[in-house]
């Protein structure tokens, strides 16, 4: 034990995220919060992930010289798993059909057990007090039990997405409708909540992916707790649900995003953009406060030309200004011909098509974004919030259609462009007339200028929530406290 006059040991924490954006972007914010307060992060990452922590963990370093953050490699030999090269990265994998994907990720799923023994050799070497592990590695609360190393799950996702994931699971209302496209309200879960069965992620199949579902819940249950990018005052219903139902730890210390303050903090996240950060801003200076629209559907999302097409034409039907994110690629024999002849020259000066990765914080931070359309994938969501904007929810697959609950039903800062069920990338389409509307009603009127009321007062709590008082600040704090009792009685 140390002497009474020696100073307290620096508390230090494994960060592991698994390999996709959406993971990896609000992994690397958390080891960036952790070392903010005073904790040496460790993040480990496969090797061709690396040059997305590296600039700006360097970044960061600058800032913050005296924040202790690094990384650690390593190896996973793709092909020698049975998988394409390069796919240790699940937005690496590139196709226009999304069916073609599937089996590739589940594989990659399967396959990041390899990474076990590795993370074992280091857990071992270095001694971590806790290890911050992606929910899609269940092995890994096996692996830090054998050192007696706390291991927490992070998800990735919100308090709501799980609460109904669990009561859809236990209850399986899905299937006591007549059809899936019957809307139900989801039992037992505060707020009566409307889904249909095609909305539903948790079907509970039998196969190897449902195993693989199993093993993700039970490690979960037999691990210290859970890591939630989200804010209390956000969802309090279902945060207090999930702590006395689902998992009893937990703690909330979102929105992770906040937590860079500066331009090039949030210019660096994710990978390299695609358009001049300064001109895209210059751009949106030029505009009056609350009147673009910003589109933007993730970083795996892919739309047929058709449905481009439709988009683009709903857009210009609407007359508001835009910043539209398009990913496309002219892989399976597709043309760049998704955009309606002379769209460009008629939109000049009104649009911008960002072909690749947007600096999307920096965009929705900018006084002229007067709203969000979505796919609700979770960081976007997140994102959204703090920026304090109004969404149109365009939910595309798998717990995206819950998050749309929660901002249309319960939070009710947004809108349904009026999906019914998972995209079929590769046929059907929402029409122009949808997306018109959808941009309309968002921008214009008396219940638009409602939930821009609402939007902006979630803003304002989601950064009063990061501040020192805040209640994500405090939680982060309450875990601190625990993990240094759990080190203390481990090491008596």
């Amino acid at each position: 034990m140390a002497s009474e006059s020696e100073a307290p040991r620096q508390l230090h924490v494994f960060f592991f995220p698994f390999m996709a954006y959406g993971h990896m972007i609000p992994t690397l914010d958390m080891a960036k919060l952790f070392a903010s307060r005073g904790i040496k992060s460790t993040i480990l990452i496969t090797h061709p992930n690396v040059p997305i922590f590296q600039k700006p963990v360097e970044v960061f370093k600058n800032k913050n010289p005296n924040a202790e953050i690094g990384i650690r490699v390593l190896d996973f030999p793709c092909t020698e798993l049975g998988l394409p090269q390069g796919s240790d990265n699940a937005d690496f994998l590139d196709s226009a059909v999304i069916e073609d994907i599937f089996p590739i990720v589940q594989k990659l799923f399967f396959s990041t057990k390899f990474l076990k023994n590795q993370l074992e050799d280091l857990i071992e070497t270095f001694r971590p007090d806790c290890l911050v592990a992606d929910m899609f590695f269940p092995w890994a609360t096996e692996a830090s039990k054998k050192f007696g190393v706390p291991r927490l799950v992070f998800h990735g996702t919100c308090y709501f997405s799980l609460c109904v994931s669990y009561c859809i699971r236990l209850h399986k209302p899905q299937k006591n409708v007549a059809s899936s496209s019957e809307p139900f309200v989801i039992p037992h879960l505060p707020g009566d909540i409307v889904i249909t069965a095609d909305q539903v992620t948790d079907n509970d199949e039998d196969d190897e992916m449902g195993e693989f579902i199993t093993e993700v819940r039970d490690s979960e249950k037999l691990s210290y707790g859970v890591l939630m990018n989200t804010f209390h005052e956000l969802e309090p219903a279902y945060a207090d649900f999930y702590k006395k139902f689902v998992a009893k730890s937990s703690w909330n210390i979102g929105p992770l995003s906040l937590c860079n303050r500066g331009f090039e903090e949030k210019a660096e996240r994710g990978k390299k953009v695609s358009i001049d950060e300064h001109e895209c801003l210059k751009w949106l200076d030029s505009k009056r406060p609350d009147s673009v629209i910003y589109l933007s559907f993730g970083s795996v999302a892919k739309f047929s030309n058709d449905q481009l097409k439709e988009i683009a034409a709903g857009l210009e039907a609407s007359g508001h200004d835009f910043i539209w994110v398009v990913r496309k690629s002219d892989d399976k024999g597709e043309k760049e011909e998704w955009l309606p002849e002379g769209f460009e020259e008629r939109t000049r000066g009104k649009g911008m098509i960002i072909r690749g990765w947007a600096p999307q914080v920096l965009i929705l931070d900018h006084q002229a974004t007067g709203g969000f359309v979505t796919h609700c994938g979770w960081n976007s969501v997140l994102e959204g919030v703090a920026a304090g904007l109004p969404m149109v929810t365009w939910p595309v697959a798998a717990e995206q259609f819950y998050n749309e609950k929660l901002i249309t039903q319960v939070l009710k800062t947004g809108l349904s462009v009026g999906e019914r069920k998972w995209v079929d990338f590769a046929g059907d389409f929402t029409g122009r007339d949808r997306v018109e509307k959808a941009v309309r009603d968002l921008m214009i009127g008396e219940a638009a200028e409602e939930r821009r009321r609402r939007a902006k007062e979630l803003g304002d709590m989601a950064r009063g929530s990061v501040e020192k008082g805040g209640s994500s600040y405090k939680d982060l704090s309450s875990l601190m406290e625990d993990l240094k009792k759990f080190r203390a009685q481990r090491e008596m």
